[in-house]
């Protein structure tokens, strides 16, 4: 029982402290890397830095990305108050209904509602995107290989395409993607957004942003999820601890 405890304590700690390490091991191209304020055992979302994110998302993202598994009243994780959610949500129209009459109607939007996608359906996203289909960016952090890391160097990763290198027409050159070649522009300029804390809207900030952004929409509770898992691991190791102070009571009369 005490080596099983043990085992499950360690399997644990290791598990919360090197998955990150593991995980972004299958990229074949080296990312660049960032320590995290959420990173680690005992990191948490930077708040701050997330609600700029949301400003980034809503004024550069949003006109191609939905983020169709977010509600706003989950805004509120971030900090953002009752009134500036309502204000959020106003911004957007829904389709409800029916009526009393049977119809539909089109409405603002309220706190319960998910962001609104911008397109109708696939076709017409791809329509208007020259073929391509644009992701819902609610979990795209989890389906990248160190998706913080990846999100952050995919942002900042636009460059001219080497002299030597084919660049068919309507595609951009990126340093981080796969084969180089990406369907989506950069979508980051140098004071693109204009934040209200008046930090400076380089890229480099905005691309740290936004990711933290999405980081937290693809995991809003890891901070409790963190918070429970050293928790655990402190109750085995009290309890292995008493394991072993009975056992050794318990078999001192042998020695």
């Amino acid at each position: 029982m005490l080596k099983l405890i043990t085992s499950l304590s360690i399997a644990a700690l290791v598990s919360m402290g090197i998955a990150g390490g593991a995980h972004a091991s299958g990229g074949a191209i080296e990312l660049k890397s960032i320590s995290w304020h959420h990173g680690g055992m005992f990191g948490t979302y930077d708040r701050a830095s997330a609600q700029r994110g949301v400003q980034v998302y809503r004024e550069v993202c949003a006109g191609c990305h939905g983020l169709g598994l977010i509600a706003f009243r989950t805004l509120a994780d971030l900090g953002f108050s009752e009134e500036e959610i309502k204000a959020i949500a106003a911004e957007s129209d829904y389709v409800d209904g029916p009526d009393g009459e049977g119809e539909m109607f089109e409405r603002p939007g309220k706190p319960f509602d998910v962001f609104p996608t911008p397109f109708p359906n696939e076709n017409a996203a791809r329509a208007s995107n020259g073929g391509a289909f644009p992701p819902d960016l609610s979990l795209i952090v989890k389906a990248r290989a160190d998706g913080d890391n990846y999100l952050y160097s995919l942002l900042t990763g636009y460059t001219d395409a080497p002299a030597d290198f084919e660049l068919p027409d309507g595609m951009s050159y990126n340093a981080y993607f796969a084969g180089h070649k990406i369907a989506m522009p950069s979508p980051l300029s140098e004071d693109a957004v204009e934040y209200s804390d008046g930090t400076p809207a380089t890229v480099d900030q905005m691309a740290q942003d936004v990711t933290v952004f999405l980081t937290w929409a693809a995991e809003p509770k890891m901070e409790q999820r963190k918070s429970i898992g050293l928790r655990v691991i402190l109750f085995l190791l009290i309890l292995a601890g008493l394991f072993y102070a009975v056992k050794k009571k318990v078999w001192s009369d042998l020695h």
